[in-house]
Order: structure tokens, then sequence, then C-alpha cells
């Protein structure tokens, strides 16, 4: 088994659900007692948070780059960063290593590929929303991307910071992300990509009329994969 390593902490409520959904996939893949190996470097998201509002991109990704030797230097022989937003540096934090980062793009593209969906909502930061580093990765595996209005943007990026971040999960948001996604399903989403890693602490499956792609579980499982491949013939 592979040890991956994680820079997280961005928020740790996703993080958490990181090192859950990873032990519970191996547990599940090799039974008996097996749990991931994996090292985690937490850093501190107020910082982070700071940098993104300042548009200090290549100064934060300083900051993951340098964790991202840190879980290397520990043995991790696959890097994960947990968090969707951050992967606007992701070429600077793979430039850092020499172990491969995978890439949470393209674990979600993939499985929107197989599901047969084409035409997808994204939900996510409004960095993730309104920037073009995430909507390129996924148009890039022949996706049509489609993102909220103005205001359904504003929505699921207040939620996301003063809440879900928080740990705070209340029924008035989970009623106003289904209002977003009907609204996305309206312009022909076939499928709804919960493109924040604390968003699936909010919304899952029954809560939305088509399939939702849950970036957190579908990047541990792709992770898992990679660990447990045999590379060695």
């Amino acid at each position: 088994m592979k040890t991956i390593g994680l820079i997280g902490g961005m928020s740790w409520e996703s993080s958490a659900e990181y090192y859950r959904l990873l032990n519970e996939l191996v547990r599940d893949r090799l039974g008996g007692l097996h749990s991931a190996r994996c090292v985690l470097y937490s850093v501190d998201f107020a910082e982070i948070e700071r940098l993104q509002v300042r548009g200090e991109w290549e100064r934060a990704g300083g900051v993951l780059a340098a964790a991202a030797k840190g879980v290397e230097a520990a043995g991790a022989e696959l890097v994960l960063i947990c968090t969707n937003t951050m992967h606007k540096v992701a070429d600077q934090v793979q430039a850092a290593i020499s172990v491969p980062l995978l890439h949470l793009g393209d674990a979600t593209a993939e499985a929107v590929r197989r599901a047969g969906v084409t035409r997808v909502g994204l939900l996510g930061t409004a960095f993730t929303m309104e920037q073009d580093f995430y909507r390129e990765r996924l148009s890039a595996h022949g996706l049509d991307v489609i993102v909220p209005d103005e205001a359904g943007r504003d929505v699921v990026h207040r939620v996301i910071y003063e809440e879900l971040c928080l740990g705070v999960v209340r029924e008035e948001s989970r009623a106003a992300y289904q209002e977003v996604i009907r609204g996305l399903v309206d312009r022909g989403a076939e499928g709804v990509i919960l493109g924040c890693t604390e968003i699936e602490l909010l919304v899952q499956q029954e809560h939305s009329p088509v399939p939702v792609f849950p970036t957190t579980r579908l990047h541990a499982e792709a992770a898992v994969d990679v660990a447990l491949t045999d590379n060695s013939g």
C-alpha cells in the first residue's frame, strides 16, 4: 500500500472527511483491521483565506508547496490537495515535489464521464465557480460546465465560508442550495458537481433531482485506487 500525503486544513472539517473516507475505503477493499497509510499536513485556514481574498495566490501556493514537501519527506508516495479552490495552485505544488499530485478535477471529471453525464452544474466557492482554473480542467475532459447565476453564486459561497467551514449545517441553507440546484437543472444540467469539499456536509444525493458528484469522496476513491495498485511489475 502506498502512503497518501494529504494537504489539509482548508477547512479541517472537510479534511476530517478525507481521513474518514480513506480509512473506510481501504478497510472495505482489504478487510479486517486494514486502514490507510497516510500523512497529513494541516495548514491554518485563516492564513490561506486572507491570501485568497487578497488575490495573493502565489504566496498561498508557496504555503501549500511547503506542506507538500513536508508530506513527501514524511514518506508520501502521492499527494492530495484536500480542497477544490486551492487547485488553482496545483501546478505550483506539483513543481515542488517529485511524487505525483492527484488532481481533484481529473478524478471528478472521470467520474462524471463514467456516469454518462456531459452537461454538469458546478457548485463551489466563488473562486472555483467564477475563475477558469477549475472549469477549464473539467472542460478538457469534454464536459459542458455551467454555474449558478450571480445571486446563486453568492449564496453558495457565503454558506461555505460562514457556515460549513465552521461545522454549521442549517436546514435553511440546504433548502437554498436545493433551489440553486433546481436552477441549474432548469438550464440543462444532467448532474451537479459538489465542487467544494465542505458541501458534502450539507448536500447528499437525496437533496438533488439529478446525480450529484461529491468531490471529496471521488478524490478519496481515486487515491485509494492508486495507493492499492501494484506498480512493481
